[in-house]
């Protein structure tokens, strides 16, 4: 059948019942099935992943992204990733029967919905974008919501592609997009120095002359006494996990720093994964429901 992935990231990693809504209300829509769900203190972030019918993925999505913004309010919201708003992205993925053009305009569906039914406004990124200049979405999210708020309605270049000209006072903003399927993968450093992670980030990610399709940042896991290089897989084909890993490890013992753990932030496909890599030794709490056919097979309506 065709299905596409959806992976909303919420702004809230502290209240797991919030989180837990929020995938309710993913999985009360027809052929929606939540494959997992995932939430860190020190980001104040989740990830929810979760596969539907093209025809009824974005009224899922929907339902998520009204009910952050009832319930996430961005105000009173501190962590150390960046973000827009309540829901900060929301990408569409194609998996099967579906293209990514199908998934470019599934975006821009939703951005429609979102701007006019909830006064959010929207800016499309990756596959979606609807300017050169927003492809990127650390281009789109530069300086976060605290600038965007300042410059929104005074500088053009800032003005969303949908909706009004003022970030929502609780949901702030959102950034919609269609991309390839993405591999989030951490890299959890023994120092509480998170100036090492950052210059690892910086040496290790494509846009500073470093891996291809490597996007990196670092940060600080306070409530873990640890720092992180945190790093997205835009293309796990090209540059894999295994690859990244061996990236950063080399500049962390070069820094004289020593690797605690790995961990994959939702899920990924059987095929990016090599179980006798040092990175696969060393992954937090892996599973079979980490990999993402093993999940879609068990969902109730789609298996084999």
């Amino acid at each position: 059948m065709s299905l596409v992935e959806c992976v909303p990231n919420f702004s809230e990693g502290r209240k797991t019942e919030t989180v837990e809504q929020l995938a309710g209300a993913i999985a009360s829509v027809d052929t929606a099935c939540v494959l997992d769900s995932h939430i860190d203190p020190d980001h104040n972030r989740s990830v929810i992943t979760f596969v539907a019918a093209p025809e009824m993925v974005v009224e899922a999505a929907l339902r998520a992204v009204g009910l952050a913004a009832d319930l996430i309010d961005i105000r009173r919201h501190t962590g150390v990733h960046p973000r827009l708003g309540a829901t900060d992205v929301l990408p569409f993925v194609p998996i099967s029967g579906v293209t990514m053009a199908d998934c470019a305009a599934l975006a821009h569906q939703a951005g429609q919905r979102i701007a006019s039914e909830l006064a959010i406004p929207v800016f499309f990124y990756e596959r979606a974008a609807l300017k050169p200049e927003r492809v990127n979405l650390e281009d789109v999210r530069r300086g976060a919501l605290e600038l965007l708020r300042e410059q929104i309605a005074s500088d053009p270049n800032r003005a969303p592609d949908l909706g009004p000209l003022r970030v929502h006072e609780t949901a702030g903003a959102i950034a919609i997009g269609a991309r390839p399927f993405l591999i989030a993968f951490n890299i959890n450093l023994r120092t509480t120095d998170v100036s090492i992670a950052r210059t690892i980030a910086r040496v290790v990610r494509a846009r500073s002359g470093g891996l291809p399709f490597v996007k990196a940042l670092g940060f600080e896991l306070s409530t873990r006494g640890l720092a992180q290089v945190s790093m997205n897989l835009v293309n796990y084909e090209a540059t894999g996990i295994a690859q990244a890993y061996e990236a950063v490890r080399h500049e962390a013992e070069t820094l004289g720093v020593e690797i605690v753990s790995t961990e994959i932030v939702g899920l990924a496909p059987e095929k990016a994964l090599d179980r006798s890599a040092e990175y696969f030794q060393k992954l937090e709490n892996f599973s079979e429901d980490k990999i993402f056919e093993h999940r879609v097979r068990t969902c109730k309506g789609f298996q084999d």
